[in-house]
């Protein structure tokens, strides 16, 4: 039989089963899990060696847990993925409001039913994806959302007097009594209210207008912080600090395919985007690249971080900036062009504090100046590097490239052009097809067009060539050519 066929108290005695607090139910199945080799968080990447270890450790060790950790670091997905160690299902009293355990009853209607009902007490099973409770902590939250108050409009219902404790209405902590329950920014929750969770978490007792109950609540809390709300916002009081077992540091993917993985597993895609847009490895290499950069700009505040965000919406709209051009051309499929990066923009510039020498440059000259700062570090990974400091009479591998435009008057890329439109111009460079030919000789023949938009961008970055955007396109030139020419 089933166990959630189990109805009564009786029946779950017979049954075998055995009480256990939330901390000891989570220790077990983790112990149960790395035994087996299964993954305790999946769909966490980069964390492997650092976070899931420490964070396994402070489960083990029934600890209440803060992680620690600037915007985008997966911290609330963790707490989430907590709900994975936790039993299918768990008997409760059938009518309790704070989840108590028919064997070992805690508030005052359970034991009296229990005591009422005895081994005929109807139990009702919930199930783990309902023993998860989250607050977002905002300086409005009060005692009384947290851990209750009494209920003038039960007291006159029940015809009880407010010295009855059946007036009380329990707040969101007891009725995740049994549960893991997470408070989300925790410095922003006022000192005053985090002073009332001191007896939650250390000796398990609240009280609730001038009412001291024994209420031996059963919880697992997990707590998460930006470290920058200890400084700008407010800060975790030292004494619930101390009450707080292991505090683990989150960190950002430290490596491109780190973040490739996270990205290509968050981004919100629609098939159709995904089969018509082709999309080379560098173009993801050179997205991902773009929040390394905005980490270490002297434009963005370091403290508030850059999000793994950036990267997904960034990556759903340069395939989105891919498809609207596709479908304005009325082609079947197309290739990824370094153009559609421009299309990125407004997804990089909500998710940046700029400091002072940041907003005189504007949001946009940022995002801008970003992409450019990540064609140069990927550059010399694909071509020979271009040095800052040249003799005059010193030949490059770029001579022939920059030597065809200052005979050109302009090339231009329009953003509308058709995929046959749009290689017919550029397999018209000659000199870049000799450049591809040499230092890229196994790229594909799809990537080689975006291979050649990259080399050009890189040559206007490494001041070899010019660039001008005007509305519907992109127009590359000499640095002094047409200046010479317009003489």
């Amino acid at each position: 039989m089933k166990i959630q066929n189990i109805k009564t108290l009786g029946e779950l005695k017979k049954s075998g089963y055995k009480s256990r607090g939330i901390k000891e139910e989570l220790r077990e199945n983790l112990i149960e899990k790395i035994r087996n080799n299964e993954p305790t968080f999946p769909g966490i990447h980069g964390y492997e060696n650092s976070v899931i270890p420490e964070l396994e450790r402070a489960i083990l060790s029934r600890h209440n847990i803060n992680l620690l950790g600037l915007r985008g670091q997966a911290k609330t997905r963790l707490a989430r993925l907590m709900i994975n160690l936790l039993d299918e299902y768990m008997p409760v009293v059938q009518g309790s409001e704070i989840n108590d355990d028919p064997l070992n009853p805690i508030s005052r209607y359970a034991r009296e039913f229990v005591e009422e009902k005895g081994e005929e007490t109807p139990i009702v099973w919930v199930h783990r994806e309902e023993r998860f409770f989250e607050k977002l902590a905002t300086p409005d939250v009060t005692v009384a959302d947290l851990i209750g108050d009494v209920d003038p409009i039960k007291a006159a219902n029940l015809k009880l007097s407010y010295a009855d404790d059946r007036v009380i209405h329990f707040g969101m902590i007891p009725r995740a009594n049994r549960s893991i329950f997470v408070i989300n920014e925790l410095p922003d929750l006022q000192a005053r209210i985090q002073v009332a969770l001191f007896n939650i978490l250390q000796e398990g007792d609240i009280q609730i207008r001038g009412f001291k109950l024994r209420l031996p609540l059963d919880l697992q809390f997990v707590f998460t912080a930006n470290p920058e709300d200890y400084t700008n916002r407010g800060s975790i009081v030292t004494p619930l600090k101390d009450r707080i077992g292991s505090q683990i540091l989150t960190h950002y993917p430290d490596s491109i395919e780190i973040a490739k993985t996270i990205t290509a597993q968050e981004a919100k895609l629609d098939n159709r985007q995904s089969d018509l847009v082709h999309v080379p490895e560098l173009a993801k290499d050179l997205l991902e690249q773009i929040s390394f950069e905005a980490r270490e700009s002297e434009f963005i505040d370091e403290k508030s971080g850059i999000s793994a965000r950036l990267s997904i919406t960034a990556y759903e709209n340069l395939l989105s900036t891919a498809e609207r051009r596709t479908l304005k051309s009325d082609d079947k499929e197309t290739l990824l062009r370094f153009g559609d990066f421009l299309g990125i923009v407004p997804a990089i510039t909500g998710k940046m504090e700029l400091v002072y020498e940041g907003e005189e440059e504007g949001a946009a000259g940022v995002a801008l100046q970003l992409i450019g700062d990540a064609v140069k570090t990927l550059f010399p990974n694909y071509f020979p590097k271009i040095e800052k400091l040249q003799r005059p009479d010193e030949t490059t591998p770029y001579d022939d490239l920059v030597e065809w435009f200052f005979e050109q008057s302009g090339f231009e890329l329009s953003d509308d052009l058709s995929d046959a439109d749009y290689k017919e111009r550029l397999d018209a460079v000659t000199p870049l097809n000799e450049l591809i030919r040499k230092y890229q000789p196994e790229a594909k023949e799809e990537d080689t067009y975006f291979l050649k938009e990259f080399l050009l961008w890189a040559l206007v970055e490494y001041k070899k060539l010019s660039k001008h955007r005007f509305s519907k396109g992109v127009q590359f030139k000499d640095l002094y050519g047409s200046y010479i020419n317009d003489l």
